[in-house]
């Protein structure tokens, strides 16, 4: 198929205006685009403006684009409107199987055919997604991870109707916007990255209901263990490390075998209400009284450091 210029792209349409979409609009603006939002519920608009503004302060200490401006943003509540002179499009409706598909259905009969459409579910597979699109092959998953307005990543997946060039397009403008795209080679419900946090999180709750550690504890233990060290680095390169100079191969000798049986007595939990209030409290502690939105600006302003410092050694400009 033949799809638009990636240097030609200059307005991103975002379908869908909550948290996710608000955070979609307010990067790419920063990088300079002109942002057409739509939601169906006009009262979004205000969530949207709102949002942006909140974060504009920390996309700005990691650097603006060229003609990065606020007042590029317009907000649409008819998806034709919105999507009609769009380049790009990234919908971020309810996580909705139907509501999806009707989503880009509409999306797909009003945008030119060489315009790709992705989607930041985070969960449904593009098969599934494009299944009432006149032009499936444009269709793919761009997932992101929240708060995407900061984290770089997104998860690149088609279909079985997408082109394969809809695909590499996909991650090749994430990239060249300041996203750290990976392409998976193919689709299973939740993708790759979600999985991954799913299956941490599933032993962090068994230790929790084993009385292992508490909540605060166990939360602990990740943000200031691993967690500092998956920031510049996946678990397989940690490891490699933790090999010494004999590497992963000494790694895999040495410890091997002990992480064979530890996988063999990971937990299988089951969030029973007593598990529930527990998460509910413990969570409850670790705020010590911070409101939603002061406990999300205190998050960005963390990740904005962590950004700063990853970007200079790594000799990447603002």
């Amino acid at each position: 198929m033949t799809l638009i210029d990636r240097g030609k792209v200059r307005t991103i349409a975002i379908v869908g205006s909550g948290l996710i979409g608000a955070g979609w609009a307010a990067w790419f603006l920063a990088r300079g685009f002109d942002v057409r939002a739509q939601d169906s519920d006009p009262k979004k608009e205000a969530f949207l403006r709102g949002l942006v503004d909140d974060v504009w302060p920390h996309l700005g200490r990691l650097g603006f684009a060229q003609g990065a401006d606020r007042k590029r943003l317009t907000f649409h509540t008819s998806i034709a409107d919105c999507v009609k002179d769009a380049d790009f499009v990234q919908e971020n409706v309810l996580e909705k199987p139907d509501l999806k598909q009707n989503v880009i259905a509409a999306i797909d009969a009003a945008l030119p055919a060489d315009r790709v459409i992705a989607s930041s579910t985070s969960a449904i597979v593009p098969s599934e997604l494009q299944a009432r699109c006149g032009h499936p092959e444009r269709v793919v998953v761009g997932h992101p991870f929240n708060p995407p307005h900061l984290i770089p990543l997104v998860e690149v997946v088609g279909g079985k109707k997408t082109d394969p060039a809809a695909v590499d397009w996909s991650i090749a403008f994430y990239d060249s916007v300041g996203k750290k795209a990976i392409k998976l080679n193919r689709e299973i419900p939740g993708h790759y990255v979600n999985r991954v946090q799913e299956a941490m999180w599933r032993e962090v709750i068994h230790c929790i209901a084993e009385g292992i550690v508490s909540v605060e504890d166990a939360d602990i233990g990740v943000a200031y263990g691993p967690g500092l060290r998956w920031a510049i680095m996946g678990p397989s390169l940690t490891f490699h490390l933790g090999g010494g100079p004999g590497g992963m191969t000494y790694f895999i000798e040495h410890f091997g075998p002990h992480i064979g049986e530890n996988w063999e007595s990971l937990g299988n939990p089951k969030i029973t209400p007593e598990i529930q209030k527990e998460l509910i409290d413990g969570t409850a502690r670790e705020a010590d009284g911070r409101d939603y939105r002061s406990l999300v600006d205190w998050r960005d302003r963390c990740l904005v450091g962590i950004l700063e410092a990853v970007n200079r050694e790594a000799g990447r400009p603002k």
